[in-house]
C-alpha cells in the first residue's frame, strides 16, 4: 500500500474535462504484479471518488457519500482503519466551539454518534456525561458570558452554571478557585477504535501526499500526551459518570475512564514538542499504530494543577501514558474542501480534534460533492486560506503557539504574533510597522490603528473597549473632516482577459459588467442563490478586467473563477497579481486637493466621477486610480507596482502636510463602513445568505440577459418571498460594543443574531447589523442585544445612519438647482 502513496502524483490528473479523480491500475499492483484482493475480488482500475486515509474523517466521508447514493467510491488506507491519529485519541466529543460555523460540525457529529449503534448494530462506546469548562478568574467568567452570547441562537445545549451546580455534577473538585462553569450536557467521549463511522483523511501523511502533486500543505504533527490512572476508589463509588472537565487556567482536560481518570494537558509553546523531523525527512514508512516515547516531566506543571483541582489524583496510580501524533495547522483549524490549483483535488486534513469533527465534516463534504456547493459557510476552514507564504519556520512557530493557545482566553479582535511577519509585506510595511498595531490578514501585515505620543500602546485585548478605542475615533474624524491614507495591499487581485472574458464574467456575476474605464460592485452566487463572493470589478481595457476581493477570500474566489472557466470551456486567462500590486487608499474631503498636487490629471468631480478608473502618473509613478472608498467618503484607491509603493506613499504624505494628512487603519474603516450601511462579505453575506435578504438588490440584475449562476434560484426565492431580512440597529451600551454573532432578543425570545458591529464615532452610538424575522425589521422596532450576559436596548433604524459622500454631493447639487 505504501507504493500507492508513493505514486499518488500519478493518481490525480488535472483533467479539466471530467469531474473525476482517477486511480491508475498499476498503482494498485502488489509485489507480484497482481492487484491486491478485497474479499477475493480484484480492485477496479478507476473510481469516480477516491478517499485516501481510513481514519475518522476519511471513513466518515465514504460513509456519507454511500448514504447519498454514490456508487463508485474507493477508500485507500496504508495500514488499517483508525490507524494514525484516530486510534490513540482521547475520544472527546463536545458541542462547544468558540467559533460559529464549526458549532454546526460538532452538533451534527454528536447527533450522528448518538444513533450509530442503532443503525449499525455495533457498540461504539459513546458516553455522554456532559462537560464543564471551569472559570477561575473574572476574565474567564467574562469569556464564558461572551460565549453564551454567541450560542443562544444556535441549537447547541449550553448553560452558564454556578459553583454549587458544578459541585453537584463533579463532587470530586476542589472548589476554592472555581467561579463559574460553562456546561454542555450531551458532551462526552467515544471509543475511537470501535466506531465504524468515525473518520479521517490522510492525517499526518497529508504533507507528503500534497508534495507529490506540488502542494506544501501546512500541517505538522504535535506530540500530545494523556495519562490514564488505575481505579480510584472515590470514582468507583460514584453512582453516575463524571462530566468531562476542562480547566481553562490549568490548560488540561480530565474525564472518567472506567473506574479511574484520564487526564490530558496542553503545554505552553516553550515546553511542547513538534515532530518536525517528519517535515524534513518524511513520516517513517512503517508508522501506523505506533506511539512516541512519553515524557511525564514535560507535563508536570499541569499534573500539579490537576491534582490541586481534583485532589483524588494525588493518590492515583498511573497505569499508562499515551504520547501520539496529532496534526496541527498554523491556526489550529482543519483544511476542508476543494483546493485551488488542481482539479478535483479536495482536502480534509489538519484535524487537531478529528473525532468530534469527523461526523460533521464527512456530511459537509458529502453534501458539497453531491450538490456542487457547500451546504453552509465554513470559510475559516477553507484550505485555500494558506499559500506560498506559509513557510516551514512559520508553520512550526504557529503550531507551537496554537498548541499553547488551546485554553487561553479567547478575546474578540484576537491577534497572535508567532511566525510574523511572513514574506507577505507591502511596500510601506517598514515605514509603518513601528507606528501602528498590525493585524494579520492572509499572511499580510496590515495596520489596525495608529498610535501617537501619549497613547497607551501595545496589544491589550479585552471584552470591552480598550486602548484602541481613542485612536480609532481620532482616525475616523481624520477621514470625515480631512484626509487619511490606508494600506490596502492585502486585497486579492486578479486580471481576467481573453476572447471569452465578457461571457465568463457575465456568467459569474449577478450584476452587469462595467464599461471600459468604470467600476462596480458585483457578487458571485452559488446555484442555490447564496452569496459566494463580493468582487469589485473594473474593466481596464476592452475585454480586460481587474477583479478585487478581500484578503481572506483571495484563493477561495480564484478557485471558483478558475473552476467555472474550465468547466465552461471559456478561452480566457486568469492571473493572480495579488503580491505584485500594492494598494493605497486615500480618503476624506481633502483627498482631492492632495492628489491634484501630484498629477496633471483633472481630479475634479466632473472630470473624475465616482466609480470611474483611469491610468495616470502620480508623483511620476504609473498608477491606476479608481474613485471608490470603503469608508463611504470621497476617496480613491491607487494601484501600483509594489516596489513603487513607498515612493507614492511618501509623496502623498509630503504633499498633504497643509491638509494635515495622516494614516488610518482597518478598525476605523470598519466603523466608517458600518455607519454608512455597507455590507461586508463574511459577515452580512456569505454562503448562508441570499443577496435579497442581505439588502443587495441594487447589485442583482435579474433582468440581464445572461444566465448567471444562481439566477433561477433567486427568481424562485423572490417569488416565494423572504422570511427574514438584514436590519440596521442602534444600541444603548456603556463600555462595550457588538462585534457580530451576538444573540438578539424580543419579548424574552431569541429572534436573531448580529452579523457585525462597531461604535460610530460620528453618531456617538453603538451599531450592528442583524438578521431578523420580517415583522421585526421595521424602523423603530425595539429589541435587545445580549453582550457579556447583559441585554442592551436596541432599535431598528433606517439605514444608513450617515450618508455617503456621493449621496451627500448629489443632494447638495439637487438643493442648489432648486
Amino acid at each position: 500500500m505504501w507504493r500507492i502513496l508513493n505514486t499518488f502524483n500519478a493518481l490525480v490528473r488535472r483533467d479539466f474535462r471530467r469531474k473525476t479523480l482517477r486511480v491508475s491500475a498499476r498503482s494498485l499492483a502488489t509485489d507480484d504484479g497482481d492487484p491486491p484482493g478485497v474479499l477475493g475480488k480484484r480492485l477496479k482500475d478507476s473510481a469516480e471518488t477516491v478517499v485516501i486515509g481510513g481514519g475518522c474523517v476519511g471513513v466518515s466521508l465514504a460513509y456519507h457519500l454511500a448514504k447519498a447514493g454514490q456508487k463508485d467510491v474507493v477508500l485507500l488506507e496504508k495500514s488499517e482503519l483508525t490507524a494514525g491519529s484516530t486510534w490513540h485519541a482521547a475520544g472527546l466529543t463536545t458541542y462547544y466551539h468558540p467559533g460559529i460555523n464549526l458549532k454546526k460540525i460538532h452538533y451534527y457529529s454528536i447527533k450522528l454518534f448518538e444513533q450509530l449503534e442503532a443503525e449499525t448494530g455495533q457498540a461504539v462506546g459513546f458516553h455522554q456525561p456532559g462537560s464543564i469548562r471551569l472559570a477561575s478568574t473574572p476574565v474567564r467568567v467574562d469569556e464564558l458570558k461572551y460565549q453564551m452570547t454567541r450560542t443562544h441562537w444556535h441549537p447547541t445545549p449550553q448553560f452558564l452554571i454556578s459553583p454549587e451546580k458544578i459541585r453537584q455534577l463533579f463532587p470530586l473538585l476542589n472548589m476554592d478557585k472555581v467561579l463559574a462553569g460553562l456546561y454542555n450536557p450531551g458532551d462526552g467521549h467515544i471509543d475511537p477504535y470501535s466506531c465504524i463511522a468515525v473518520y479521517l483523511i490522510s492525517g499526518f501523511w497529508a504533507r507528503e501526499l500534497g508534495q507529490m502533486i506540488g502542494f506544501q500543505h501546512p500541517t505538522i504533527p504535535v506530540h500530545h500526551q494523556y495519562v490514564v490512572t488505575a481505579t480510584v476508589p472515590e470514582v468507583k463509588a460514584l453512582e453516575a459518570e463524571l462530566p468531562v472537565i476542562r480547566d481553562l487556567e490549568g490548560s488540561y482536560y480530565l474525564r472518567q475512564e472506567r473506574d479511574g481518570l484520564l487526564f490530558g494537558p496542553y503545554e505552553k509553546e516553550e515546553k511542547m514538542k513538534l515532530q518536525d523531523s517528519w517535515i524534513r525527512d518524511g513520516v517513517p514508512p512503517g508508522f501506523g499504530k505506533e506511539l512516541f516515547e512519553s515524557d511525564l516531566d514535560r507535563i508536570m506543571d499541569h499534573v500539579e494543577r490537576a491534582m490541586e483541582m481534583v485532589p483524588v489524583l494525588k493518590n492515583a496510580d498511573i497505569i499508562n501514558i499515551v504520547s501520539g501524533p496529532i496534526t496541527y495547522t498554523p491556526d489550529l483549524l482543519p483544511m476542508i474542501g476543494p483546493h485551488q490549483g488542481a482539479r478535483n483535488y479536495w482536502t480534509a486534513i489538519g484535524f487537531g480534534y478529528g473525532i468530534i469533527h469527523s461526523g460533521g465534516v464527512g456530511k459537509f463534504l458529502s453534501d458539497w460533492i453531491v450538490s456542487g456547493e457547500p451546504p453552509y459557510d465554513l470559510i475559516e476552514c477553507d484550505p485555500n486560506r494558506y499559500a506560498h507564504w506559509t513557510s516551514v519556520p512559520h508553520l512550526c512557530a504557529k503550531a507551537r503557539e496554537s498548541y499553547g493557545f488551546n485554553n487561553v482566553v479567547g478575546y474578540p479582535k484576537e491577534e497572535r504574533f508567532a511566525g510574523r511577519p511572513t514574506n507577505r509585506v507591502s511596500g510601506v510595511y517598514e515605514l509603518l510597522k513601528d507606528r501602528c498595531s498590525m493585524g494579520f490578514h492572509a499572511g499580510w501585515e496590515q495596520p489596525h490603528y495608529f498610535h501617537k505620543p501619549g497613547d497607551d500602546t501595545g496589544y491589550k485585548p479585552s471584552f470591552r473597549r480598550t486602548n484602541w478605542f481613542g485612536p480609532v475615533g481620532r482616525e475616523c474624524k481624520l477621514v470625515m473632516e480631512g484626509v487619511g491614507v490606508i494600506d490596502l495591499s492585502p486585497f486579492g487581485k486578479f486580471n481576467v482577459k481573453g476572447e471569452d472574458s465578457h461571457r465568463l464574467l457575465d456568467r459569474l456575476f449577478a450584476n452587469t459588467l462595467p464599461k471600459v474605464g468604470q467600476t462596480n460592485i458585483s457578487h458571485m452566487l452559488t446555484p442555490r442563490g447564496r452569496v459566494y463572493a463580493e468582487i469589485t470589478v473594473t474593466q481596464t481595457a476592452p475585454g480586460e478586467f481587474l477583479l478585487i476581493t478581500g484578503s481572506g477570500s483571495e484563493l477561495h474566489d480564484l478557485r471558483w473563477i478558475e473552476h467555472e472557466a474550465a468547466d465552461g470551456g471559456y478561452h480566457v486567462s486568469v492571473s493572480n497579481v495579488t503580491d505584485e500590486i500594492g494598494v493605497l487608499g486615500v480618503a476624506g474631503p481633502k483627498s482631492r486637493m492632495v492628489l491634484q498636487k501630484l498629477t496633471d490629471e483633472d481630479m475634479s468631480d466632473t472630470a473624475f466621477r465616482f466609480l470611474h478608473c483611469r491610468s495616470m502618473q502620480l508623483a511620476g509613478v504609473p498608477v491606476r486610480a479608481i474613485r471608490i472608498s470603503y469608508t463611504g467618503e470621497l476617496g480613491w484607491e491607487l494601484y501600483m507596482d509594489m516596489q513603487n509603493m513607498s515612493a507614492v506613499y511618501q509623496a502623498l504624505m509630503e504633499a498633504g502636510q497643509d491638509e494635515n494628512i495622516d494614516n488610518f487603519g482597518t478598525y476605523a474603516m470598519s466603523s466608517l463602513r458600518l455607519e454608512k450601511g455597507f455590507r461586508a462579505w463574511g459577515a452580512e453575506m456569505n454562503c448562508d445568505t441570499n443577496p435579497l435578504e442581505a439588502g443587495l438588490d441594487y447589485f442583482i440584475k435579474l433582468n440581464k440577459p445572461a444566465e448567471f449562476i444562481g439566477k433561477q434560484a433567486l427568481l424562485e426565492i423572490k417569488a416565494q418571498g423572504l422570511s427574514r431580512r438584514l436590519a440596521f440597529l442602534t444600541l444603548d451600551t456603556d463600555d462595550i460594543d457588538p462585534e457580530g454573532n451576538e444573540t438578539v432578543w424580543h419579548n424574552g425570545e431569541v429572534v436573531g443574531n448580529t452579523t457585525s458591529g462597531s461604535y460610530s464615532y460620528t453618531a456617538q452610538q453603538s451599531l450592528a447589523f442583524s438578521y431578523l424575522p420580517l415583522h421585526l425589521t421595521h424602523a423603530g422596532q425595539k429589541l435587545e442585544v445580549e453582550l457579556l450576559g447583559q441585554k442592551y436596548p436596541a432599535t431598528v433604524t433606517q439605514e444608513p445612519l450617515v450618508l455617503t459622500e456621493p449621496t451627500r454631493t448629489r443632494l447638495q447639487k439637487k438643493q442648489r438647482s432648486v
